[in-house]
C-alpha cells in the first residue's frame, strides 16, 4: 500500500513521495501536486487498484493527482484530510464489492465530504442491479463494468464527459475561504454555521493556535476583534454582518429585476419545491430565505423517510440538489434577505425587506417554516452559541468527540440529531419531557436509537438551570415525576423544543390561528362565510390565504404535516394554485 503526504495511514497521490514529520509544511513541488485537482479510485483489490490507478495517471496525471485506497474507510479518512486542507476532489471511483464497507456505502459518505465531485461505480455485470439501485441513493453519475479495457473506449471517454462537467460546476472557492475565530465565541459559531449552511467551504482556526495567530498577524487584524473572516480574493473582513458575508463569497443577495410572476419567502422543502416547479414551468421566480436554503430539514444528518432514498439521505444533500435544480431552471435564489412586511398594491403584491427594499410579483408563496422554541431554564441565552445550540449544528460535531453530549427534544429532528452525535461523543442523553418517545418520534428512528448503546433516553426530564464560566460547563435536570434534581458536567446542549412560526411579520394582514400558522384555503371558511376582507366572489383556493394572490406551504400553514415530503408536496401544489389564480384575474 502506499501513503498520501503529510500522513501515515491514508492513501497518498501517484508518484509522490511520503512526507517527513520533520517538515509539517509542504514544499514547493507537493504544494504544486495539491494545487490539482484529485480522482480518488477505491478497490480492495491490489491488482485492480494498480490498474485502474496506471490507466488514470497515464490519461490524466499531468493534469490531476491520482489518488488510490484499497478500502472504504481509509478513502474516507484521507477524504477528511484532503478537505481540511482545501484540497479539490473531481472524480471518484469506486468498486461495489468491498468487505467493510461496499462503494455505495462508501460514495454515500463521501458526498457529505465533496459533493461536487462526480461519482463512478466499478461493477462485474452480476451487480448492474445495485449500480442502477445506486443512481437513487449516491446520485451516481455512471457505473463502469469491468474489465474496462480497452481504457481508450471504456474508461477515457466516461472520465473525460465526468471531468468536463465537473470543471463547469462551482467548486473552486472553497479552499481560501478562512475564518479565525474563538472556540467558545458566539459570533465565531455564527459564522461558521451560516457558511456551512450555505454550501459554502471554509477552514477554521483557532485564534490562540500558531497558524490561527500568523493568519491573524498576516491580516493585520486584532485577537480582540473576532471572529476575522479571509476571503477567497484575500479581503478580510472583521466581525462581518451575514450580508456582508454572503457578498464576499459569492452568495446572491441582490434581485436582478423589481417584478417577477412569483415570489417565494422561505427557503425550505416547500420553498425549494415551489421554486422548481415555477421555475420549471416558466414563470418569473426568486427565492428570498434569511439565512440559508435548507431550513430545518437542511440541518438534519439524517433522513430516512423521504420517497425515494432507502437508504437516507442528509439534509445538507436533499437541500442543495433542490437549490441546484431551481437555479438550474431559472430561479434566483437571494439569500440574507429578511421580509419584515407584505403588502397589497392593486394586483401586485409587495414584499419589503428590512434594509427598506422591496420587491413585488404577481403571486407571493409563503414558505416561511418554523424555528425552535427557546429554552427558558435560567442562564441559557448567556451561553447560546457558546455551548448551547438550537438545532442539531453539525458544525459542532466533530469537536465533540470522547465528550458527553445533551439533546433535549423528543421528535424525529432530536432523533436524527443524537443518531448523528453518537458517532463522534462518548455518550448522548435525549432529555424528553413527556414519558416515551411514541407519541413524537418515527418508529423506525426509536428503534435506531435503542440499539445504539451510546444513546440514553431520560424520559419525564427537564432542563432547569445551565451554569458555566464563560462557556457551559454543567446543566441542572429535573425529574418531573419525582422532582429530584441533578447537576451533570457537559459543555453541549443541543434543543430540539417544538417549533413557533416565522409569521410574526404578518400581523394584521393574514389571518392566523392563535399560535401564529397561517390560515388557507377551507379553514378560512366559518359557518359559510369567506374572510372579512375577501373580495371576489369565489372561496380560497386549497393554500390561498386571506389575501388573494397569497399562498402559504409547508410547516408555517395552520395543521401542516410537519413531514419534508408533504412540505415538498405543498409547495409543489401551491404553484398549481398559483397558474389557477393568475388565469383567472
Amino acid at each position: 500500500m502506499t501513503t498520501e503526504p503529510a500522513t501515515q495511514a491514508a492513501p497518498r497521490a501517484e508518484g509522490t513521495p511520503p512526507s517527513s514529520s520533520a517538515a509539517p509544511v509542504p514544499g514547493p513541488a507537493e504544494s504544486r501536486a495539491r494545487a490539482r485537482p484529485a480522482i480518488v479510485t477505491v478497490d480492495d483489490d491490489p491488482s485492480v487498484s494498480r490498474a485502474v490507478a496506471r490507466d488514470l495517471r497515464r490519461q490524466y496525471g499531468e493534469r490531476y493527482r491520482i489518488v488510490r485506497a484499497d478500502s472504504g474507510p481509509q478513502a474516507l479518512e484521507a477524504l477528511r484530510e484532503m478537505k481540511l486542507r482545501g484540497d479539490r476532489v473531481a472524480v471518484l471511483l469506486a468498486d461495489f464489492r468491498m468487505p467493510a464497507m461496499n462503494g455505495i456505502e462508501f460514495l454515500e459518505q463521501a458526498m457529505d465530504l465533496y459533493p461536487a465531485a462526480r461519482r463512478v461505480l466499478l461493477t462485474a455485470y452480476a451487480d448492474t442491479t445495485a449500480a442502477i439501485d445506486a443512481i437513487n441513493v449516491v446520485d451516481l453519475d455512471h457505473y463502469l463494468l469491468k474489465p474496462w479495457d480497452p481504457p481508450q473506449e471504456k474508461l477515457y471517454p466516461v472520465v473525460d464527459a465526468l471531468l468536463e462537467a465537473w470543471v463547469g460546476t462551482d467548486h473552486d472557492t472553497a479552499a481560501e475561504t478562512r475564518v479565525v475565530g474563538h472556540r467558545w465565541s458566539a459570533r465565531s459559531y455564527e459564522v461558521r454555521d451560516f457558511l456551512a449552511r450555505n454550501q459554502v467551504p471554509y477552514r477554521w482556526y483557532l485564534s490562540e493556535e500558531p497558524e490561527g495567530a500568523r493568519l491573524l498577524a498576516a491580516a493585520e487584524a486584532s485577537p480582540d476583534a473576532l471572529p476575522v473572516v479571509i476571503t477567497p480574493d484575500g479581503v478580510t473582513l472583521t466581525d462581518p454582518t451575514d450580508a456582508e458575508l454572503a457578498g464576499r463569497v459569492g452568495l446572491s443577495t441582490t434581485p436582478t429585476e423589481d417584478f417577477y410572476d412569483v415570489v417565494v419567502i422561505g427557503g425550505g422543502p416547500a420553498g425549494l419545491g415551489s421554486a422548481v416547479y415555477a421555475a420549471s414551468e416558466g414563470l418569473r421566480t426568486v427565492l428570498v430565505e434569511r439565512m440559508a436554503t435548507g431550513g430545518q430539514a437542511g440541518q438534519s444528518s439524517r433522513i430516512e423517510n423521504y420517497l425515494g432514498f432507502p437508504d437516507g439521505v442528509s439534509g445538507a444533500q436533499l437541500t442543495d440538489r433542490a437549490r441546484r435544480q431551481a437555479v438550474k431552471f431559472g430561479a434566483e435564489v437571494l439569500t440574507t434577505r429578511d421580509a419584515v412586511a407584505l403588502e397589497v398594491n392593486g394586483p401586485a403584491r409587495t414584499v419589503r425587506f428590512d434594509d427598506g427594499q422591496e420587491i413585488s410579483a404577481h403571486a407571493v408563496v409563503l414558505a416561511t417554516g418554523v424555528s425552535y422554541r427557546q429554552l427558558a431554564a435560567p442562564g441559557v441565552s448567556e451561553f447560546t452559541g457558546r455551548g448551547v445550540f438550537y438545532g442539531s449544528a453539525l458544525t459542532e460535531a466533530p469537536s465533540c468527540s470522547g465528550q458527553d453530549v445533551y439533546i433535549v427534544g423528543g421528535a424525529n429532528s432530536a432523533g436524527q440529531a443524537a443518531m448523528h452525535f453518537a458517532r463522534h461523543a462518548r455518550r448522548v442523553t435525549l432529555v424528553v419531557r413527556g414519558p416515551s418517545l411514541e407519541a413524537s418520534m418515527s418508529h423506525y428512528l426509536i428503534q435506531q436509537i435503542a440499539a445504539v448503546d451510546a444513546i440514553t433516553v431520560r424520559t419525564c426530564t427537564e432542563v432547569v438551570g445551565v451554569e458555566g464560566d464563560g462557556h457551559l460547563e454543567r446543566i441542572t435536570l429535573r425529574n418531573s415525576a419525582s422532582g429530584e434534581t441533578e447537576t451533570v458536567d457537559t459543555h453541549w446542549l443541543f434543543v430540539f423544543i417544538g417549533a413557533a412560526p416565522r409569521t410574526s411579520w404578518l400581523d394584521g394582514v393574514l389571518h392566523r390561528d392563535e399560535r401564529g400558522f397561517v390560515l388557507a384555503g377551507p379553514d378560512l371558511i366559518v359557518d359559510g362565510l369567506r374572510p372579512s376582507g375577501w373580495a371576489l366572489d369565489r372561496d380560497p383556493y386549497h393554500l390561498e390565504t386571506s389575501v388573494p394572490g397569497v399562498f402559504v406551504a409547508g410547516d408555517a400553514r395552520a395543521e401542516s404535516v410537519k413531514r419534508v415530503a408533504s412540505a415538498v408536496g405543498e409547495g409543489a401544489m401551491a404553484i398549481a394554485l398559483v397558474h389557477r389564480y393568475l388565469e383567472k384575474r
